[in-house]
């Protein structure tokens, strides 16, 4: 099974990046199912169900999320009902929260595919363990299919590369997302893992982390608020193309993948 994850998508050009780098990636790799982080793919923070839409149309199969998922209200709207959205499992337990922290999806064949999204907690929110509630629904998933990729939402590379250890040999990746720069640690455990502590952003790069960059230096500067706005330029898609084993679930073959939009097309 050759499954690929898309890195954080921003704003509008990480959609146009999506709709119109994935269907020749898709086709051109062989890719069977496709993963990707959502969480800042309207207006460049949070999601809402017009640009879910539009990332369903254009490929995708499921939309994981992080700390700005409920930056647009109108994901309430859609994130109870739709189990292809997910927001992170480890959200504070047992008071209400929306939504679906993992779930298993049909891929071609009949293949079962599991994604869980966990969100960190160095440098962030006090979330629930990431760890703890990684490992029982990892071991929940696992009773429905090998095959198990982890979106891990989190700030730290440190946090993110101990679960991807702490899950060795558990599941089939542990992709980390949210710092939307791309490491080039890919790698496979001896336990058959496919790990990358962060597997970079689709939007534009011409930008800091993917929003326009005179008000981010000047705001660093003066050490005063800004409103964050997507950039336009360099546009690209970042993502991890894993083939997994449909009965071991361990991950055979792993690679980073970086496509830019031509300059006549950005």
């Amino acid at each position: 099974m050759r499954i690929l994850f898309v890195g954080d998508i921003i704003g509008a050009p990480g959609r146009r990046a999506v709709r119109e780098l994935l269907p020749g990636l898709v086709e051109s790799r062989g890719i069977e199912f496709v993963i990707a982080n959502a969480e800042n793919a309207a207006g460049g923070k949070g999601l809402t169900p017009k640009a879910a839409a539009e990332l369903f149309d254009s490929g995708i199969h499921v939309l994981t999320n992080g700390n700005h998922v409920w930056h647009q209200k109108e994901i309430l709207e859609i994130i109870q009902k739709d189990e292809r959205i997910l927001r992170p499992a480890n959200w504070p337990q047992g008071v209400g929260v929306p939504g679906h922290g993992s779930g298993v999806y049909t891929g071609p064949g009949g293949v079962k595919i599991a994604v869980l999204n966990l969100i960190g907690r160095v440098f962030m929110h006090p979330y629930d363990c990431p760890f703890r509630i990684g490992r029982q629904e990892v071991e929940r998933l696992r009773s429905q299919t090998p095959i198990v990729i982890v979106d891990f939402h989190a700030e730290a590379t440190s946090e993110k590369i101990a679960l991807g250890w702490y899950l060795d040999g558990e599941v089939s990746a542990v992709v980390g997302t949210h710092t939307h720069i791309p490491t080039a640690d890919e790698r496979i455990t001896a336990q058959g893992t496919a790990l990358q502590t962060d597997v970079g952003m689709t939007g534009p790069y011409d930008s800091v982390i993917g929003v326009r960059k005179l008000p981010v230096i000047e705001a660093m500067i003066k050490l005063m608020p800004i409103r964050h706005e997507p950039a336009s330029g360099d546009i690209r898609l970042c993502g991890l193309i894993v083939d997994t084993d449909i009965v071991t679930g361990r991950a055979r073959a792993v690679e980073r993948v970086m496509l830019k939009l031509k300059e006549k097309e950005a």
